[in-house]
């Protein structure tokens, strides 16, 4: 597609998709709303008084523990050494988001639906570019100080500015926001930004201009930023755990986005460097509940007294959500992975029917997609609405794309498919690379070598069989661990052979999508474009994504999105799981929310009654 058509695309389709994210018969003026959703498929209306899936009166008090399964920003599983986690620099402690206020809350039974929190409405301006959130009168800080619109303008404004990578890209196109008045800030974004920009601004977290005043916003540290969340944080044993004390009488906790979650007085992240000391840890009872990732562990470790005293329950809990896309990651910033044939080939000499029969307790299935368990998922050939996509682009993509979407290659599980590495052995023998005395070099005699990058051993046991293999194709793989601070140093500045990774897109991707896979992040320090895609043909589909003014467009746009990228071989892909496996000590209860787009925990459980 010509530079000029993808303005074309933006100029087009922008207003539409803007004017979708207010609810139907809001058209053509400035109208007020509760709430905002892509689509403008709002399920909750005007007044609604909870949401369905909480229990209003689920009971509080208590605590919950836990072992980190979740990051984001700078955070890391194996440990913190700073409080700030919306900058680049430090490695952020897990948990600090639940201390910030944002202008609105999520709708876990809905899409992408967002509803009132420290805002109480947002008008929405003709053209779609100005948003007038409105904020509900009695909000303060942590520190007794009243939450105004001039600490939401310093807020935004100052993340476009200062924060990190993975805030500063989404923002490309908000332009500023201005305190129009205590209680009034208006956000201004750019002709040509993404639909889901509003919803992104109104999940930024809040902060005290006053507090800020006097430190450098972009520093580490390790006292805690002033916020205004239901949490604040309490004990810190730096590296090792951190927790979170319930505000009492917190302004928010009547709010209808708010009842029934922050359900516990004391929440705990605690960090272990060992998998298997984090697991003993969990049977002694030194934190309380686990979303066990080992099927090993899941398989035959829980055979302990807690659990067969029934003190430590188990459950499989369905997986609704996409899977996302967790695998090896080659860098193809370096030359030996610049050749998609080399990519490919390494693909045929992963086999996971083995690692996945002989490691895993056959608990996993494979993933071909970044959208994986999502209709965004290609599958089959490409319908009307991709190829119109993909036409364009025909000739500057390969013809697989036009045909069956692409999937991982299949081995007969014996771990030495000798097929499969006779493929991948020609796949390099074109790409330049040849066996000279059973070692892989290219035209300059240089050796194939691989370093596989991680932060911990978990993955060891799956990559051992991966490297095993290389070696049979002559190339020198290794695997290293390193400790937290060097892993993040050695990613953000993209020194590293192939990382692994999990990354979920969820079911609306919009702006999101530049950060991993856009031409602008390939070189930006710290971005999530670990791969260093810069692909003019996928930085077109992410604008047709980014434009879709329906979920019908939207959806072909992320099918023939799919394609192209599965035709690059960025990535291995590994697996996935049906199910969620939780594990817990029997002092929590939850209830049953059904389909939900997120686990909910702990904001959905509670402390379990007594008696």
């Amino acid at each position: 597609m010509a530079e000029l058509d993808r303005r074309m695309l933006l100029k087009t389709g922008f207003l539409g998709a803007a004017c979708a994210l207010l609810p139907a018969g809001a058209r053509g003026q400035e109208v007020e709303s509760h709430g905002l959703s892509t689509f403008g498929d709002l399920k909750y209306g005007p007044g609604f008084q909870k949401f369905d899936y909480v229990r209003a009166d689920a009971p509080k008090g208590g605590a919950f523990s836990q072992l980190v399964y979740q990051t984001g920003y700078n955070q890391s599983f194996n440990s913190f050494d700073s409080l700030h986690i919306y900058v680049l620099k430090g490695t952020g402690a897990v948990g600090m988001d639940a201390t910030f206020a944002t202008l609105m809350a999520r709708a876990l039974d809905e899409p992408d639906a967002v509803y009132g929190y420290a805002a109480q409405s947002v008008a929405v301006s003709a053209d779609r570019q100005t948003y007038r959130f409105r904020l509900r009168p009695g909000l303060s800080f942590h520190d007794g100080s009243a939450l105004t619109a001039e600490d939401c303008a310093w807020s935004f404004n100052t993340l476009k500015e200062k924060g990190h990578p993975f805030i500063t890209e989404p923002l490309r196109f908000f332009k500023e926001a201005v305190a129009e008045a205590p209680d009034i800030v208006r956000v201004t974004l750019l002709p040509g930004r993404g639909r889901s920009l509003p919803l992104i601004v109104a999940g930024l977290p809040i902060f005290s201009k006053a507090w800020w005043s006097s430190r450098d916003f972009t520093k580490s540290t390790l006292e805690a930023p002033l916020g205004s969340g239901p949490y604040k944080v309490g004990k810190v044993d730096v590296g090792e755990a951190i927790s979170y004390e319930r505000v009492a009488n917190w302004w928010g906790e009547k709010l209808p986005t708010q009842i029934g979650t922050n359900n516990f007085d004391r929440l705990t992240w605690q960090y272990y460097r060992d998998p298997s000391v984090s697991f003993i840890a969990f049977g002694a009872g030194n934190y309380r509940f686990r979303e066990e990732s080992s099927s090993e562990n899941w398989a035959k470790g829980y055979d302990i007294p807690p659990v067969r005293e029934g003190r430590i329950k188990r459950e499989m809990v369905p997986d609704h959500t996409p899977s996302g896309a967790q695998g090896w990651y080659f860098n193809t910033r370096r030359a030996k992975f610049s050749d998609p044939r080399v990519r490919q080939a390494l693909g045929f000499v992963f086999d996971f029917e083995w690692v996945n029969r002989n490691v895993m307790y056959s608990s996993y299935q494979r993933t071909a997609s970044i959208f994986e368990n999502s209709p965004l998922k290609a599958e089959g050939k490409p319908g009307p609405d991709e190829l119109a996509l993909l036409e364009p682009h025909r000739g500057k993509v390969p013809d697989a794309v036009f045909g069956e979407a692409l999937l991982p290659p299949v081995s007969d599980g014996s771990g030495f498919d000798r097929a499969n590495l006779r493929t991948a052995l020609g796949l390099l023998k074109e790409a330049g690379w040849s066996l000279d005395n059973r070692v892989l070099k290219n035209a300059k005699g240089e050796v194939f070598t691989i370093e596989f990058l991680e932060e911990s051993d978990f993955l060891y046991k799956i990559t051992a069989p991966f490297i095993q293999n290389l070696g049979r194709l002559g190339i020198a793989a290794s695997f290293r661990a390193v400790d937290s601070s060097q892993y993040q140093r050695r990613t953000d500045a993209f020194d590293y052979d192939v990382i692994s990774r999990r990354a979920t897109y969820g079911l609306t991707p919009g702006e999101d999508m530049r950060g991993p896979f856009s031409s602008r992040t390939a070189a930006v320090p710290g971005s999530t474009n670990i791969s260093g895609i810069a692909d003019p043909v996928l930085d077109a589909l992410i604008d047709a994504i980014v434009a879709a003014d329906s979920r019908a467009a939207l959806v072909a746009a992320c099918r023939a999105f799919d394609r192209v990228l599965r035709s690059g071989y960025y990535w291995v892909p590994m697996y996935n799981r049906p199910n969620h496996w939780l594990a817990y000590w029997d002092e929590f209860e939850h209830g049953d929310p059904g389909v939900i787009y997120d686990r909910g925990i702990p904001d959905l459980w509670w402390p379990k009654r007594k008696g």
